[in-house]
């Protein structure tokens, strides 16, 4: 059956896999076609998951990841240090890096990167968000844990002059990661040495 072909529930199924990263047609149709025929449950348990999250998670106050209250358990934990603020591009870079249980600061999660090819801006990823959230008086350290990819590096380029610029000490991750890779994908004990080894940008 083609795609042209197909009755229009399957169609709008394969549409939404195609969504996901990494998925190309033939993936999507063949994961489609699997909960369809081996799955149901396992499909019926998805659509209900995505459901919930989409309608009760939302953005943490503070530190802008995902929660279902205002202000999420990382950001209320008093044992944290509130004088430092780890800038990460998404929710799994963030989880990555508690991971290496190096870290006992706060975060800032961008969910996104500087990409002007793909013409994502400043404005688009609310770095007006983060720059309330550094100057609150508290913190004295930023540490610029994006990913060590073109778009990352430009990102950690253009926060460090915004942040310079407001008195704010600024480090990065060192090399420890290595270039062109994804924090989600590192391991936990490299990325622990990159905390400890960090420089300024």
């Amino acid at each position: 059956m083609s795609d042209r072909n197909a009755p229009v529930p399957l169609a709008a199924l394969v549409d939404a896999l195609r969504r996901l990263p990494g998925v190309g047609a033939r993936s999507a149709q063949r994961m489609a076609y699997h909960l369809l025929q081996h799955d149901p449950q396992g499909a019926r348990m998805l659509g209900q998951s995505l459901t919930n999250a989409v309608e009760k998670l939302r953005h943490c106050a503070k530190c802008n990841t995902f929660t279902e209250v205002e202000i999420c358990e990382v950001c209320l934990n008093p044992r944290r240090d509130a004088t430092q603020l780890c800038v990460v591009e998404t929710p799994a870079d963030q989880n990555m890096i508690e991971a290496s249980h190096s870290y006992q600061g706060l975060y800032f999660v961008l969910m996104g990167r500087l990409s002007p090819l793909e013409g994502v801006g400043p404005r688009d990823i609310r770095f007006d968000r983060l720059l309330e959230r550094a100057t609150d008086g508290v913190v004295n350290e930023v540490i610029l844990a994006t990913n060590f990819t073109t778009e990352g590096e430009t990102t950690a380029h253009y926060l460090t002059e915004l942040m310079r610029a407001r008195g704010l000490r600024v480090t990065r991750l060192a090399r420890g990661v290595p270039v062109g890779s994804e924090l989600e994908y590192v391991d936990a004990g490299t990325i622990a040495w990159a905390l400890m080894d960090r420089r300024a940008p």
